[in-house]
């Protein structure tokens, strides 16, 4: 018995495989592809940068305020670093200070008033891109024309504030962003206002202009994260160098040193425990030393929270507040958004719970006749609150 064989089928065609070196270079074109998109599409952070904005502003404003019966003995004419020491001074390292220009009173205090102006137009986000740059100019004059005054967080308050003149830090949480937000509003009620048909040259302006905007803004927020970087790995490094922070010894010598010591006895609480000084002493360097190694791992937040003990332990235990003021504000760029409107949000809630428990307590007060009904609304409104 024969048996009849179908005709063969044809195998199907083998799909040519690329080759190691053309996959690599198709992964290196997406992956800058992708980078480019990401930097010249997308503003990134604009809550830390509106934190930074404000966080710096009020840093500043609070600090004028602060020295605000001594500013003619620390910046004024009456300092015994004269205006003319001073600029001799700004010849040999090239500072400038709009403080310098000069000597009469009345013009310094002219400048005092314009700083505190500012810092608070800052603070407020009104006309950002003008005033970032004023708040600049402002911060980097004053700290020129007494530039031996500082703790040392005046200097990064200075870079801080020339990196923020690049960032879109005005777009959320400002007056600029609410201009913004009733301009969209009332272009909503009125004619739309579409793309024209023909591109025309204010309209490609205008998006240069937008994305030149966006590509500074996220190059300038790169630089502040990788200042802090460096500043954190560079002060880590430099300790290990040192045997007394190689021993947990040297937090026992500032402890004891006056310059360093505004309350006393609670530095000598603190060093009658060699074991806590030593295990702070490792950490500090073991956190300054790991800090840019593990921004891209979950152990960020733990490393930010240890930091921020850090700093707040400076401030009150050594005196300088104005120091860990401004590392606790550059430390505000690792967080991202989804956590300043996971704050926010909760802020609100707290805000609108608080309101309504205040009014139930009037509704019901002794005194007062207050129904059920009264509180059902008051919570009604609670809820309301929190759902806009």
């Amino acid at each position: 018995m024969e048996t009849k064989q179908g005709s063969p089928v044809a195998p199907a065609p083998r799909r040519a495989e690329p080759r190691t070196g053309e996959t690599t270079r198709q992964r290196a074109h997406d992956g800058l592809a992708a980078f480019g998109a990401v930097l010249t599409e997308q503003a990134v952070s604009l809550y830390a940068a509106a934190v930074l904005r404000i966080g710096y502003g009020l840093f500043y404003l609070t600090f004028l305020l602060r020295e605000f019966p001594h500013r003619d003995e620390i910046w004024g004419p009456g300092s015994a670093w004269t205006p003319a020491l001073a600029r001799e001074l700004f010849d040999q390292s090239g500072w400038a200070s709009i403080l310098t220009l000069s000597d009469s009173r009345a013009y310094f205090e002219a400048c005092y008033a314009a700083a505190l102006l500012t810092c608070a137009l800052f603070v407020l986000g009104w006309r950002t891109r003008a005033t970032s740059i004023l708040f600049a100019a402002v911060v980097a004059s004053f700290h020129a024309r007494a530039i031996y005054m500082g703790d040392g967080g005046d200097n990064l308050v200075v870079l801080m504030a020339i990196y923020l003149m690049f960032t879109a830090c005005g777009r959320r949480w400002s007056l600029d962003a609410r201009r913004t937000r009733l301009r969209g509003l009332a272009a909503d009620t009125g004619p739309l206002s579409a793309a024209p048909a023909a591109p025309n040259l204010w309209f490609g302006l205008g998006l240069a202009r937008q994305m030149m905007s966006t590509v500074l803004h996220n190059c300038a927020m790169f630089v502040i994260a990788a200042q802090v970087c460096i500043l954190y790995g560079c002060a880590g490094l430099y300790k290990v160098q040192g045997a007394t922070w190689g021993n947990g010894t040297a937090l026992h010598y500032v402890l004891n040193q006056g310059l360093f010591r505004p309350w006393p006895t609670l530095s000598l609480m603190v060093d009658s425990h060699p074991l806590l000084v030593a295990v702070a002493c490792y950490m500090t360097v073991l956190l300054q030393v790991a800090f840019p190694f593990v921004l891209f791992s979950r152990f960020k937040y733990i490393v930010l929270a240890m930091l921020l003990g850090l700093h707040i332990g400076i401030a009150v235990i050594m005196g300088l507040p104005l120091f860990s003021a401004a590392m606790i504000i550059a430390d505000a760029v690792f967080l991202p958004d989804r956590f300043y409107l996971f704050m926010a949000r909760t802020s609100r809630t707290w805000t609108a719970g608080w309101s309504v428990w205040r009014r139930s307590r009037s509704l019901v007060a002794p005194g007062r006749s207050g129904s059920r009904r009264d509180v059902a609304v008051a919570h009604d409104a609670h809820d309301a609150d929190v759902a806009a």
